[in-house]
């Protein structure tokens, strides 16, 4: 601790500045207080009262170790030990009592002062944040940080106030039944507040209401302290003079809410404290100075007390530092007084510099160069002055002459259009919103260069970043038009045959990592091999996903369903993974911790859903799991069986076994920048050694022990949560980079160049890969720690070697699976951390796609790494994968895989989804009839075969409004789309005897919350969707998701009207050849879509949808408008004169302006000879 902190410097009294001051004492001041001072008549020297050298202090025993004024004669009011830097802050009495600082708290960026009716928040350099005045009839006491932006403030009012820090704003009022709250704890159970009345109340954290009350003194209460179950207070008691000094302490128990048998001190107890180090030790502190150490629950002995000798008559104020290894006391003529237990103590467990005032810097500043436009004047500090500056010149020499205007932008000029004498023109996107640069110069497009950073100063502070990052790493968003996704050009931002996701849906930052488990060949077969009777699996839906990315051929999927289950899990809402709209969108949450609590989160979960032996009984027939034995296969892949031995100071040792899914890198306390090899972080992450509080069955009680971690056997799938989650960590992993360019250049010496390119060795031997060598660039070894791969292996005593290893030592691969216990991990994915400071940032993952992958998706045998942002996928080079720069990209998820993984699994996918969910089952509605029947199930005889026609239609209900903003030129622009749910999916016969009964009619149970029913499109009503009350087929997403699933893996062809919608919704991939939509049937190039019931009328002559839509309806409808196609078509045979008919069919349209005449009696193809047929079967 830096001393001198504590007064803001006691410099030599000027005598100039005390000239008034002479030998004869402040009638105010105590004698004492200047016994060894010599006083000068022309000027008074008072400086911090001198401790003597030779003050032995000895170990475990406190003692005084400083003693200096902060204000000579104003007595101090309060101190206290600041939280996170080695400062003590007091605070005096004021001139009147509304300046008395009455009490200190300390915050991460500043101190709270609380005054009479003021509250007072500065930075720890004396800037202030806020100031906030309160009433000026509050009597102000004391105030209690609840949580890290959240304060309450009490007095001797009948209410306490809460206060938001970030708002600067009062949030609530509670009204407390006795005033006078001056003083204010908190644990984990209650709040307690002390009143002036002696008692003692107990609140809940939650409403703030009276749990429990204490009658403690019947005087007044002087003082009060909570530790583990007990509560402890000092006061006074009412005596027949008037008040007295009781100095019984009264003790509460807090598991039993009665008092236990007071403690008799022996002084007159003014302040107290717990100082818990091994035993809950009491420290009480009279006024007069007199400090005793005793158990709360034993007896006090008179050898425990020793004396402090203020200054003044009185001690003011007592505070404890965090580490309890100081005290500091303040008395009434303005003196502090340090006392520790050692000679070098530490005050807070983590303390961090304390940053002082730079001297002044007049004499030693740089010229300023007048021809920079950017340059701020105001670095030359100018005195006030009344005289004449020299820049202010006659108006006779000088004229205004403002900066010319810009010339506007030419492409906006040809792009104008006026309304009136006002013009509108798209961005052309060639400038930062709202920035002009200052000097008038063309500037380039392109923000990808780190030297095009833009002039504005604005900018510089907003978003200086943001011209480091790549266009290919930045945040991407769907740009909505009237026709939703349709027109959006996905193939822009993907030309791979790889599918990317997309980034609407709510709590889709998990988007990176489901791709990262996707090209993981062996959890790729697993996931999609699993299929349990759990309506909300995880791995369930996650396999769903993967079978759609594998169908997928570069259009982008969505994985709402999987989203939607995920939302479901109490787990994954109890660690914080369920994100609100409001976070989402403002960027509240830290990605790079949640994205990593999200990853043991997925892991974990994925190994218990494997774990289920059961074959389900809902879907039978279903194959079984991955796996055969009790441990799933996630575990095979990924877990570490590991020993946890704890070493206890009496030589007891305990060992026990667990596992872990994943690592997460401890970084060591290193601040002289010395190299550390990732694979020596790594080491000491996986074999963790730890000093801890931990309970000893030899001793009977907690005892510091040695806890050391040794794993058993090595993962197939190495994992790793960087915790980059501080300026700490940032730090380390940039200077090790740093060190390790050094070092690679110093390797390479001249052999490096400054960009990429190649060196043959050998002309002769151009056409041998071995010739061909390659040399690093500058840009490839920057910002690069990270290695490619690592060798580890087992020793023989249960330990663990780890090094960074490179294809070209001379340890060959081969070599590796020969020696028992030896491994070599590749590199197969990073995921990172993109920061921006507007949104939040964004995740992204390099991932090395492996062979098999290519060979799927483009029949090559290849591995390439590639860059996945949400629906944005880019081939790069494999250094980008490692290179890290700290100021905008930043490490967080690492995934390691041992050489020839996918040899030691099997790869073989077997459809799980059998036949048999098709037939006939129970609905979860309770008042659900056969009369209510709208559905035939299929017979066995009846199972669709390859190209069956199968007519289909859904209905859907919102779950979230859509979010659009309104443009300066009238249009409207949507930021987010609604979020619809399927509520209703049906599905007709397309052939057979019975070819327009449906036997798929289900109606969808939901458990999120429904906005709009839309019941005039879907015909769905309020009750329709809830088990308890409707009289609906009512099913699972996921059992009708199964059936459907079938329908396409056989190769049903389905017809429908705007069945990409559905399907989309739906969360289903099909293949264009099995999809024949009538929306594109009956469509004429560049012209408008035409809606079901205007075709139903004009082709089929007729009505329907009249009040509300049946899927039912839709769906046979939609099969007639095929047959009417392949009618006029002659089986898509004679396209002229259908060409005819449509142009026909538009010119009527037109003129009907697309409206069907109203009925005189309304018709649908639900007749009453096709439902007589379905009640009959």
């Amino acid at each position: 601790m830096n001393f001198e902190g504590l007064d803001p410097g006691l410099p030599d009294y000027a005598p100039a500045m005390h000239s008034a001051l002479d030998p004869v004492l402040d009638a105010h001041l105590n004698p004492s207080l200047l016994q060894n001072v010599e006083l000068d008549p022309e000027g008074v020297a008072l400086e911090a009262l001198p401790v003597q050298e030779s003050v032995h202090i000895m170990e475990g025993v406190y003692s005084e170790l400083h003693s200096m004024v902060a204000e000579v004669g104003v007595p101090v009011s309060v101190s206290h030990f600041d939280l996170h830097e080695e400062m003590l802050w007091v605070g005096s009495h004021g001139v009147n009592g509304s300046d008395d600082i009455r009490q200190i708290q300390s915050l991460e960026n500043g101190i709270l002062f609380l005054t009479k009716n003021n509250l007072k928040y500065m930075a720890r350099g004396g800037l202030i944040i806020f100031d906030y005045m309160l009433d000026e009839s509050e009597d102000m006491h004391s105030l209690l940080l609840t949580e890290s932006s959240t304060l309450l403030v009490g007095g001797l009012q009948n209410h306490i106030l809460e206060i938001d820090l970030n708002t600067v704003q009062e949030t609530q009022k509670y009204t407390v039944e006795i005033p006078g709250v001056t003083i204010m704890r908190q644990t984990n159970r209650f709040f307690f507040c002390g009143h002036t009345s002696g008692k003692v109340s107990l609140r809940d954290l939650r409403s703030f209401k009276v749990e429990h009350e204490f009658d403690a003194f019947s005087g007044s209460l002087s003082d009060f302290d909570v530790h583990g179950n007990l509560l402890a207070a000092c006061g006074f008691s009412s005596r027949l003079t008037g008040l007295a000094c009781d100095r019984f302490l009264k003790v509460y128990d807090l598991r039993m809410m009665r008092a236990i048998t007071p403690l008799q001190v022996h002084v007159d107890p003014a302040f107290l404290r717990f100082i818990p180090t091994y035993t809950s030790r009491l420290a009480i502190i009279s006024q007069s100075g007199q400090c005793q150490f005793c158990e709360p629950t034993g007896l006090a002995n008179p050898a425990d007390i020793f004396h402090v000798n203020p200054v003044g008559p009185l001690l003011m104020t007592f505070d404890v530092s965090a580490s309890k290894q100081a005290l500091a006391f303040g008395d009434s003529e303005g003196c502090v007084h340090l006392w520790t237990d050692s000679p070098e103590p530490s005050f807070n467990p983590y303390s961090r510099e304390t940053e002082f005032a730079l001297p002044c810097l007049v004499d030693s500043l740089p010229p300023l160069d007048w021809s920079q436009d950017l340059l701020p004047l105001s670095l030359i500090p100018v005195p006030l002055t009344t005289d004449t500056l020299l820049s202010d010149w006659p108006a006779a020499n000088s004229a205004p002459a403002p900066r010319r205007a810009p010339p506007v932008d030419a492409e906006i000029l040809r792009t104008m259009k006026k309304v009136g004498f006002i013009g509108y023109a798209p961005n052309p996107r060639t400038r930062l919103r709202n920035q002009i640069p200052y000097r008038l110069k063309e500037l380039d497009s392109e923000f990808d260069s780190f030297s095009q950073v833009t002039e504005s100063p604005i900018g510089r502070e907003e978003e200086p970043h943001l011209h480091m990052v790549s266009k290919k790493y930045r945040k991407v968003t769907i740009k909505y038009s009237k026709l939703g996704l349709e027109d959006f050009d996905f193939k822009h931002y993907n030309k791979t045959l790889f599918a990317g996701l997309e980034p609407h849906i709510p709590n889709a930052y998990c988007n990176c990592m489901i791709q990262v488990l996707y090209f993981l060949e062996p959890v790729r077969c697993l996931i999609q091999n699993h299929l349990c009777q759990k309506e909300f699996c995880l791995a369930c839906e996650l396999g769903f996903l993967f079978h759609m990315l594998d169908l997928s051929r570069g259009d982008p999927c969505q994985g709402s369903n999987f989203l939607r289950a995920f939302r479901t899990i109490p787990e994954a809402s109890a660690l914080g993974l369920i994100l609100a709209d409001s976070d989402e969108a403002s960027g509240k949450g830290n990605l790079a911790r949640l994205i990593q609590r999200w990853n043991r989160f997925i892991l974990t979960q994925l190994h218990q859903d494997m774990q289920e032996l059961e074959v389900p009984q809902a879907y039978r027939g279903v194959g079984g799991s991955f796996c055969s034995s009790g441990d799933s296969v996630i575990g095979q892949l990924f877990s570490c069986e590991m020993e946890n031995c704890s070493l206890c100071r009496c030589g007891s040792e305990t060992v026990r076994a667990s596992s872990t899914l994943l690592f997460t890198l401890s970084y060591p306390e290193d601040k002289t920048g010395k190299n550390y090899d990732f694979a020596q972080v790594l080491k000491r992450s996986i074999c963790l050694e730890q000093n801890t509080q931990a309970w000893c069955d030899n001793c009977e009680k907690y005892q510091p022990t040695i806890q050391t971690r040794n794993i058993c056997h090595l993962p197939d799938i190495l994992v790793i949560n960087c915790e980059v989650n501080s300026s700490k960590e940032a730090d380390f992993w940039r200077i090790q980079a740093e060190v390790a360019f050094k070092m690679a250049v110093k390797k390479y010496g001249g052999e490096i160049s400054k960009n990429k390119d190649f060196v043959l060795a050998d002309r002769k031997e151009l056409g041998s890969p071995e010739g061909l060598l390659l040399r690093p660039s500058i840009e490839e070894l920057k910002n690069v720690w990270l290695p490619f791969s690592l060798r580890m292996k087992m020793t023989k005593s249960k330990g663990l070697d780890v090094c960074n290893w490179t294809d070209g030592d001379e340890w060959g691969p081969a070599r590796a699976e020969e020696e028992h216990g030896v491994c070599v991990y590749d590199l197969m994915a990073t995921v990172v951390h993109i920061l921006d400071s507007r949104t939040g940032g964004s995740l992204v993952a390099h991932i090395k796609v492996g062979e098999t992958y290519h060979q799927r998706k483009e029949g090559v045998t290849h591995q390439q790494w590639y860059l996945f942002n949400d629906f944005l996928i880019e081939p790069i080079d494999k250094h980008e994968a490692v290179q890290f720069d700290m100021n905008w990209k930043v490490p967080a998820i690492l995934y390691y895989v041992k050489r020839n993984l996918n040899s030691r699994y099997s790869l073989n996918i077997k459809n799980p989804i059998e036949a048999s969910v098709l037939l006939a089952e129970a609905s979860l509605a309770r008042k659900q009839r056969k009369t209510h029947t709208t559905f035939i199930p299929l017979m066995l005889n009846e199972m669709p075969q390859v190209g069956d026609l199968v007519g289909l239609d859904a209905e859907f209900v919102t779950l979230n409004e859509e979010e659009a903003e309104l443009r300066s030129d009238g249009t409207k622009s949507t930021i987010k789309p609604s979020q619809m749910s399927v509520a209703r999916i049906t599905c007709v016969r397309g052939q057979g005897p019975h070819e327009g009964i449906p036997f798929i009619d289900d109606y969808i149970s939901t458990q999120e919350q429904v906005v709009d029913y839309l019941t005039q499109y879907s015909g769905i009503k309020p009750g329709d969707l809830d088990a308890k009350i409707s009289s609906k087929h009512l099913t699972t997403l996921k059992s009708t998701y199964l059936k459907l699933r079938f329908l396409i893996d056989i190769g049903v062809k389905f017809v429908g009207h705007g069945l990409q919608k559905d399907f989309r919704v739906i969360n289903l991939m099909v293949p264009k050849d099995q999809v024949l939509d009538t929306v594109y049937l009956f469509h004429m190039p560049r012209k408008r879509m035409i809606s079901l019931r205007f075709l139903a009328w004009y082709f089929l002559d007729l009505k329907i949808q009249g009040e509300t839509h049946d899927s039912i309806e839709d769906a046979r409808t939609a099969l007639q408008l095929y047959r009417k196609y392949l009618e006029l078509s002659k089986n898509g045979t004679e396209l002229e004169s259908f060409h005819k008919v449509l142009k026909a069919l538009y010119e009527k349209g037109r003129k009907m302006d697309w409206k069907v005449p109203e009925p005189e009696s309304q018709t649908s193809p639900k007749n009453a000879a096709v439902f007589s047929s379905v009640l009959a079967l």
